[in-house]
């Protein structure tokens, strides 16, 4: 019914329209959902970004990757928290640690681990030079108290700190703020944005479980050659996407060649079609 009075009514169009797109897009992310079959695609994730070599540059375009990655999340539905945000000294930042909540959350952005690139006339340069900076993503899952890990207090190493984020209730107040480091590890996590040190060191201490979680299994996929290590330098070579604003615009995939024009609208979290042609190329391999 709607077909026939779209041919002769604009508003009944415009309303089939968008039920077309909004359809192409379910089916999509269905299609996408059908590709998550590892056995912790399910479970939520934990994120963090580091910059790379470059200072100021880097350190910018980390942050440009977290609001990529929270725009992605909001569109889909996702609950996001910062749980820990080391600001940069010019602008950007030097770390930022964060959870998303949702269904397939891990499954989906473990397409995204690696080093990002990006190639821009930089802001910073008063010469206006080009400039290629990176920065990278790793990704862990958000295990529950059912996957045991063993974790004893003598491999950690607690510091209490003043916060210095965004976040929390005691900013500047009081050192609520914790950083844990397993020492056999070298892991570190922080967390800073709870209300108190407890909850910040319960936090903290699930972000690390769930790193220490990913480690094994990552050593373990190694050891058995089913996956290549995604942690590599954050440098040049390295790279699993490239986001190139001068002298053009394009944004390239290094893994499966998909390439994207609107370099705007992949920075503003539409990032689907890369993560659904990574899952496919990863299925076919």
């Amino acid at each position: 019914m709607l077909f026939e009075f779209a041919a002769e009514d604009e508003a009944s169009l415009t309303e089939l329209r968008a039920l077309l797109e909004r359809l192409d897009r379910e089916v999509s992310l269905a299609e996408t959902a059908m590709l998550l079959s590892g056995e912790n695609d399910q479970l939520n994730a934990i994120c963090t970004v580091h910059p790379g070599a470059g200072g100021t540059e880097s350190q910018d375009w980390a942050e440009m990757l977290l609001r990529m990655y929270l725009k992605w999340a909001e569109q889909r539905g996702f609950k996001t928290e910062i749980i820990d945000y080391q600001p940069g000294e010019e602008a950007g930042l030097k770390s930022v640690t964060f959870r998303v909540e949702g269904e397939y959350a891990y499954g989906l952005l473990a397409a995204e681990a690696g080093v990002h690139r990006l190639v821009r006339i930089s802001p910073f340069d008063q010469a206006a030079r080009r400039h290629t900076s990176f920065a990278s993503l790793f990704v862990s899952p958000e295990i529950d108290e059912n996957i045991e890990v063993e974790i004893f207090d003598k491999d950690l190493r607690v510091d209490t700190y003043r916060a210095t984020g965004a976040g929390g209730q005691h900013i500047n107040t009081t050192d609520s703020a914790v950083r844990i480091t397993h020492l056999p590890t070298g892991t570190v996590v922080q967390c800073q944005n709870q209300r108190s040190q407890h909850q910040n060191r319960a936090v903290a201490m699930q972000v690390l479980r769930s790193k220490l979680y990913e480690l094994e299994v990552e050593k373990r996929r190694l050891e058995t050659a089913e996956l290549e290590a995604n942690k590599a330098d954050i440098s040049f070579g390295s790279q699993i996407r490239n986001y190139v604003l001068a002298p053009y615009q394009l944004v390239k995939d290094a893994r499966t060649k998909l390439e994207r024009g609107n370099v705007d609208a992949v920075l503003g979290g539409d990032i689907d079609d890369f993560i659904k042609a990574y899952l496919l190329l990863k299925k076919a391999a």
